[in-house]
């Protein structure tokens, strides 16, 4: 495609993952124009503006907004946070998207989603989210993520913290998990949106790594070099440690819905998950496994790093 500007909603990054960012960042590397929307124009959003982004302060749920952003563009990145309001964004954004006559809208969804499959409700958000962007016939491309690292890194933070262990609810230490990088996420959307149309209603899972709550504990011990415990804690105990952490109510019944979910699948399903080839033949780099991940991110688990930000990243998805 031609060198035209993309809009990037969640452009200046967040809590969740901040594929946005990202996306944002990657395609100003390739010097591609963005139009980044951000909620407010702050620190943040001066960051990416240093780099070279048009900055739009906005709110996906303004249809007015919405509607200015979009003069021009003919791609879009859209990813929505874990809280409420998600159907009513995809509404705005679709319909203005269809006036705007885009040609791509590349959707941040989540895995598990499709039809009668839904483990928690905000996943059952996401699939009426694809329903509507679908409905739209905008082109869009919905990628279903699974759980990010990112979360991992942030839950992990916080109750070494404060326990010295890694403390969740995810059942024995068999339980297996799909899990995924946001950055790979953000590749694969890069590589979407500079890349040749796809087939029309295309959903593309991606999972990074497929991983143990034994490895993961194995991982943690090997990059901080040291014994790292795991002590599985029930929902109440999980809900009540991760009070005051500045998760949203759609966040908390997501995420606890979610870990029950996982835990709770029969070893037969658990086996079933398997690393997707989408984020290497799109993204154009083998994704990066867990283990990878933590180990640039060891610096991140100081005491002191731990305690002024130990919940930060917690709610994206998923």
């Amino acid at each position: 495609m031609a060198n035209s500007e993309i809009l990037v909603t969640g452009a200046s990054g967040g809590r969740q993952g901040a594929t946005g960012n990202h996306v944002t960042r990657m395609l100003l590397e390739r010097g591609v124009p963005v139009r980044a929307l951000v909620h407010r124009d702050d620190e943040r959003s001066n960051n990416i503006r240093a780099l070279g982004a048009e900055i739009i302060e906005g709110d996906l749920l303004d249809l007015q907004s919405i509607r200015n952003a979009m003069g021009g563009i003919r791609r879009a990145y859209f990813a929505y946070p874990v809280q409420d309001g998600l159907l009513d964004a995809t509404a705005v954004f679709a319909a203005n998207a269809r006036e705007a006559g885009l040609e791509l809208v590349v959707n941040l969804s989540q895995l598990l989603t499709r039809r009668g499959n839904h483990p928690t409700p905000h996943q059952k958000r996401h699939w009426l989210s694809e329903q509507i962007f679908d409905w739209a016939e905008i082109g869009a491309v919905h990628l279903d993520a699974t759980v990010f690292y990112e979360n991992l890194r942030a839950l992990a933070r916080g109750s070494l913290a404060k326990a010295g262990a890694i403390l969740l609810p995810w059942g024995p230490d068999s339980t297996t998990l799909p899990m995924v990088s946001a950055e790979d996420v953000a590749r694969m959307a890069v590589g979407l949106l500079l890349g040749p149309a796809q087939p029309k209603n295309t959903v593309l899972p991606l999972v990074g790594d497929v991983v143990t709550v034994r490895d993961m504990v194995a991982a943690f011990s090997e990059i901080l070099g040291k014994p790292i415990q795991y002590r599985e804690i029930t929902d109440d105990q999980w809900t009540q440690n991760v009070s005051g952490a500045g998760l949203n109510h759609a966040a908390l019944e997501h995420l606890t819905d979610l870990w029950r979910y996982l835990r709770t699948r029969s070893p037969e399903f658990q086996a079933s998950y398997n690393v997707t080839d989408n984020i290497e033949r799109i993204g154009g780099q083998p994704p990066r496994s867990l283990r990878q991940f933590l180990a640039e991110q060891a610096h991140l688990f100081s005491v002191g790093s731990q305690v002024t930000e130990a919940m930060r990243g917690t709610q994206n998805r998923p």
